[in-house]
């Protein structure tokens, strides 16, 4: 399998699932306050979410659909 195929069928993929979920969500952990009397530390957590435009994942589909068409022998 070439690398362009597998590449292909990578941005198929992403720009599939970017086109059904429209994003993802992470958390990321903050340190608040720090108290050195206590030795204790106040950690929050915090969800963002990243939102993929729509453009993006139609522009991966069609660019991975297209190096998969035209890596033909």
């Amino acid at each position: 399998m070439s690398a362009t195929k597998v590449i292909g069928i990578v941005l198929l993929v992403a720009g599939i699932l970017a086109l059904v979920y429209k994003g993802f969500t992470y958390t990321k952990e903050t340190h608040k306050a720090t108290i050195p009397i206590v030795n204790a530390e106040i950690k929050v957590k915090d969800q963002e979410r990243v939102t993929i435009p729509t453009w993006a994942g139609v522009a991966a589909v069609v660019v991975g659909g297209a190096l998969l068409a035209t890596n033909r022998k």
